[in-house]
């Protein structure tokens, strides 16, 4: 049985927009919504040169990456053509209005994952925190 931990109301992630959640190791995961009401999980990082895909363009079941524009599909985390390459996905589900991850997804996912090292992503963005908390994209 796998228990899903709540993130955030549908309604804290702006509509075409994201937030983010650190990990307590690893970089953070993304989490958008589209215009549908649709919610997606994503490492925030894009497979290209690691641009931030919270702070990117959210259009129907994708997003565009800020910093080359590729674009990356959100129900699979992959790019599309003529690109190539994929990001981690995450299990995601919303239930009574609220969004829940799998924590064993959030603890164990891509935490071998190296932020880029200059840039918008480095760092990895997680303000040091330890737990699971949501993010403004440019908090």
């Amino acid at each position: 049985m796998n228990d899903w931990k709540v993130i955030c109301r549908v309604e804290d992630i702006p509509v075409l927009g994201a937030r983010r959640v650190a990990r307590p190791r690893g970089m953070d995961v993304a989490v958008f919504r589209n215009d549908q009401d649709q919610v997606f999980a994503l490492l925030d990082r894009c497979p290209h040169k690691g641009g931030p895909l919270s702070q990117g363009i959210v259009f129907g079941t994708s997003v565009a990456c800020p910093l080359h524009n590729w674009t990356i599909g959100l129900d699979d985390g992959c790019a599309k053509g003529p690109d190539e390459g994929c990001t981690t996905r995450f299990a995601c589900k919303v239930q009574d209005g609220q969004v829940l991850l799998d924590p064993v997804e959030l603890a164990t996912l891509a935490t071998d994952v190296e932020p880029p090292r200059a840039g918008p992503c480095a760092g990895g963005g997680a303000l040091g925190d330890a737990s699971h908390d949501v993010q403004a994209p440019h908090g």
